[in-house]
């Protein structure tokens, strides 16, 4: 492929669902921010994803707390229940990217690098087990190889991944979390960066490899590469 990617919104309107083998990618809900006071408060939840259709049904991020009952409907409008979801991989630990954890008891979850996984038992209330992971190396973990990886992808915090799903219909969907607001966004995403020179090789790194990137704050984008 020749060429620096870039990007662009979808034509005639944003999918949903992008159907695959084995998995396919639904976004449940399209983050949004939107500026609401003089005193500087944004009106504000992520983007939340579902993949399913091999052993792995995964969400990334699960919005913020407030939109509980929300997250509930658009999971049964898309059958499954919050008993069937094997993973919860959270982006990063913002509050409006991890407020409904409590409704996956029987999921492993990651939140940035850190891992947890149920204890094992037959009840929900018996705690979880710590799974070391070498994300802050720069190792990704893969639910699924081959097929669902979870790629380190620091800047906007220093613990924040994006999940990245092969094998679809239009390619490699990675779900990105903030490493991109939304489309269009390069006069925003730096003033929201811990470290902007760090978030900046992120994005480039998830360019080279995805197909469509899902953003934390806005619509399902394509990624193209001129002369490919």
């Amino acid at each position: 492929m020749g060429g620096d990617p870039k990007y662009r919104e979808f034509k005639g309107g944003t999918p949903k669902l992008v159907p695959g083998t084995p998995y396919s990618v639904r976004v449940l809900q399209e983050g949004y921010s939107h500026p609401e006071d003089e005193d500087g408060s944004f009106l504000a939840d992520c983007s939340v994803t579902l993949i399913r259709g091999g052993p792995v049904t995964a969400l990334v991020d699960t919005g913020g707390p407030w939109g509980c009952r929300r997250l509930l409907a658009q999971l049964e409008a898309a059958g499954t229940p919050p008993e069937s979801v094997t993973h919860v991989l959270c982006t990063h630990g913002h509050s409006d990217h991890v407020g409904n954890l409590n409704l996956f008891p029987r999921a492993w979850v990651l939140v940035g690098f850190d891992l947890s996984r149920p204890w094992g038992g037959d009840k929900d209330d018996e705690g979880g087990r710590f799974v070391p992971l070498d994300l802050a190396r720069g190792v990704p973990y893969a639910p699924h190889p081959g097929y669902v990886e979870v790629l380190p992808t620091p800047g906007h915090v220093r613990a924040h991944v994006s999940v990245a799903v092969m094998g679809t219909a239009l390619g490699t969907v990675v779900a990105a979390g903030d490493l991109f607001e939304r489309e269009g966004d390069e006069g925003v995403w730096g003033a929201l960066s811990e470290d902007p020179p760090e978030q900046e090789r992120s994005r480039r790194k998830v360019l080279e490899v995805a197909d469509v990137v899902v953003p934390g704050h806005g619509a399902p984008f394509r990624v193209f590469r001129e002369g490919a």
